[in-house]
């Protein structure tokens, strides 16, 4: 680690300058001229240049899987910017790990090339189906995989998927790329791939199969059962806190004397448990600290409903109280109290253990990687999607304690923190600007639901079966009423006054 002070000359990151970045800073030890390409990751941001991309780079510091380069690639307006500023670095993303003792700072060269962004995506899918290609990973956030709220299975009626059944060669989504990918591999023989999805969902694999099988399936049977049959959708947990790239983040490496369009930060702390199902080979991940696993399953449900959920938590209630990042909101004495309540009373009794770590212990952890100071992660990039994040995150333990007549007071609470969110406006007034891909539609049922709170159980489609639980319903009332009523702080000490003591005294342990 090094605390390092402005540089006066500014070195642009490219393979030419290398050599002239300041000694501090690590960089790659591999001829990135040899490299070649095994995977094409759609969804370039900043977690995969984080997570992925940096466990790959640490193999090729061992001078392994330099036939595994990353071809970055998307589909989105965003994408067309991103893809010229890595171009124009060849590809190189500056790293910094931000340890409340100081940073570290390396420069990492495992991406090669980044597809173009055309019409159809035709460019997109030719580089997919191209032979030299093995593994095609993902990264495209949790909302992002057309599922149906209520069943799971693939929306076919939402208009992008019926586009794509009906146009399969020149496809609006991922996975009609994907899938007319995966169709001229069969035609030109060049065999099935692994699709590798990174996003934050419980069974992240199986959830990708069925999106990609039930797609080709609409416009191609015979090409659904080959995929279904001969690729591999590997279940996998992936976990670091990587925040966006702001003009902050920009100043804080220019200040390193480096010139990065778009470098990125990152806690210390990185996981990564996928399980070993890899049709067409794989880097040796498990040399540089990744876990294989035959039980992904355990391992994800802790951290999607411990740190995922632990997200909601607290920035629903920042949101509202005006608070900007994650670290602020666990120096806040009631929304910390909310979040070791919740998690300590209503979520970690329905979350096992994995080899190593407690959910007890993994509280504790999650507890002061929230409070690391250095990580400005932002409130308004936590809450972003509230949608598929509460869904996906919290509404399955909610699910767990209505069945097994466990409290549920918190996670009613945290429910209708949400709510009081997607109203638009912050107890000071102040107006909380669109964050959802369907902001207008949970504006409305929320400012509704202040005078008649269950019309948000009923209307935003989010809840299925948990919208029809009585004692929830009128837990949830309750909740928001004294929200509206008393306001968030009054209703986050009404509810954490009757929690355990032990946990009360167990949060100066954690917060500290």
């Amino acid at each position: 680690m090094t605390d390092v002070k402005a540089h006066e000359k500014l070195i642009k990151i490219s393979n030419a300058n290398l050599d002239d970045l300041p000694a501090f800073v690590k960089r790659p030890n591999y001829d990135r001229s040899k490299l070649k390409a095994g995977i094409v990751h759609i969804g370039l941001g900043n977690f995969h240049r984080a997570h992925q991309a940096w466990y790959l780079h640490r193999l090729m510091q061992r001078g392994e899987a330099l036939d595994w380069a990353i071809v970055g690639a998307g589909i989105m307006e965003f994408d067309k910017e991103q893809r010229q500023k890595l171009l124009s670095q060849d590809c190189l993303t500056t790293l910094v790990e931000l340890d409340p003792d100081g940073q570290s700072v390396e420069v990492i060269g495992s991406m090669i090339d980044y597809v173009e962004i055309s019409d159809g995506n035709s460019a997109l899918i030719k580089r997919m189906s191209d032979a030299d290609i093995k593994i095609i990973s993902l990264t495209v956030t949790e909302g992002g995989y057309f599922q149906d709220p209520n069943s799971g299975d693939l929306d076919y009626a939402h208009p992008d998927i019926k586009f794509d059944a009906a146009h399969a060669q020149t496809p609006k989504t991922v996975f009609g790329a994907i899938v007319e990918a995966l169709r001229l591999r069969y035609i030109q023989g060049n065999g099935p791939v692994t699709l590798q999805s990174c996003d934050n969902l419980q069974g992240n694999g199986t959830i990708l199969r069925k999106t990609v099988v039930s797609l080709a399936k609409m416009s191609d049977p015979k090409l659904a059962v080959w995929i279904d049959e001969n690729c591999s959708f590997p279940n996998s947990m992936v976990d670091c806190i990587v925040p966006a790239t702001g003009q902050m983040e920009i100043d804080l490496v220019t200040s390193l004397g480096i010139k990065d369009a778009v470098p990125v930060t990152h806690e210390n702390f990185r996981q990564w448990v996928i399980e070993d199902d890899f049709c067409a080979g794989r880097p040796a991940w498990e040399k540089v600290g990744v876990t294989l696993s035959d039980d992904v399953h355990a391992f994800e449900t802790m951290k999607i409903c411990l740190l995922n959920a632990g997200h909601q938590i607290l920035a629903n209630a920042g949101e509202i109280l005006g608070l900007y990042t994650i670290d602020e909101c666990m120096a806040h004495d009631a929304i910390f109290s909310l979040f070791n309540t919740v998690q300590r009373e209503e979520i970690a009794p329905h979350v096992d253990e994995v080899p190593g770590m407690t959910p007890e212990q993994y509280v504790q952890l999650i507890s002061k990687r929230f409070a690391n100071p250095k990580i400005k992660d932002t409130v308004r990039r936590v809450a972003f999607d509230g949608g598929a994040r509460h869904s996906g995150f919290l509404h399955p333990t909610i699910r767990k304690a209505i069945a097994n007549g466990c409290k549920i007071e918190g996670l009613a609470l945290v429910e209708a923190l949400w709510a009081r969110m997607c109203e638009g406006t912050r107890e000071d007034r102040s107006v909380i600007e669109p964050n959802d891909p369907s902001w207008t539609f949970y504006q409305q049922i929320a400012k509704r639901a202040k005078k008649a709170p269950t019309l948000w159980l009923d209307e935003t489609h989010a809840y299925g079966d948990i919208a029809k639980d009585e004692a929830f319903r009128e837990m949830f009332t309750q909740q928001l009423e004294h929200i509206w009523r008393d306001g968030v702080e009054s209703a986050i000490v009404n509810y954490c006054s009757n929690s355990n003591p032990w946990h009360s005294a167990s949060s100066k342990v954690a917060k500290g």
